[in-house]
């Protein structure tokens, strides 16, 4: 399985890239699977519904399949930070790509997104993680870098380059877990 995360302030455009990739992948074939960071008290279940009741009641994890699909829900006893490489554990072993939304401060090979109309700083000075930018106008960049750029709105051409350096993303659990 390769990983890699998008990285990058609210309003940069990562969720956008995201979905333009899924289908990218797939057209090759490919079996794609997103990890996403949420922020705070999210939630997809709906109140009234069995599996909600079932949490309201206390059940520490409430798990929902049937023929199409399987939804988990775990609560935290107490509020703690998701752990990135936790989360990637639950994910099917069998998926060729993961495509990992924010966890902008994790030890995953990222790619920054990054646009020249948000008043954002950027992560990649700062960042020894960064492998490359996806931008908008990288001569808007507010500081030079010789890492890859790519354009942020040509999901084809990001795909192709996560292709091309497959081998980067390659993700070992057993480095992080172990």
């Amino acid at each position: 399985m390769k990983v890699v995360a998008f990285a990058g302030y609210s309003g940069a455009g990562k969720t956008t890239l995201v979905e333009q990739l899924i289908p990218a992948f797939k057209a090759l074939g490919l079996r794609v699977s997103v990890l996403k960071h949420a922020h705070h008290r999210f939630d997809v279940d709906h109140p009234g519904k069995d599996s909600w009741r079932h949490r309201q009641a206390g059940a520490f994890e409430v798990l929902v399949a049937s023929d199409r699909r399987l939804a988990l829900m775990r609560e935290y006893e107490r509020e703690q930070e998701p752990q990135v490489h936790h989360l990637l554990a639950e994910l099917s072993p069998v998926v060729d790509w993961v495509l990992v939304e924010g966890f902008r401060h994790s030890d995953l090979p990222k790619v920054e997104v990054w646009r020249s109309d948000t008043a954002h700083p950027v992560c990649y000075p700062d960042d020894p993680y960064v492998v490359a930018i996806a931008t908008d106008d990288a001569s808007c960049l507010p500081q030079p870098t010789g890492l890859t750029l790519l354009e942020l709105n040509a999901p084809e051409a990001v795909r192709d380059w996560l292709l091309a350096h497959g081998g980067r993303f390659e993700y070992q659990s057993e480095t992080y877990l172990g």
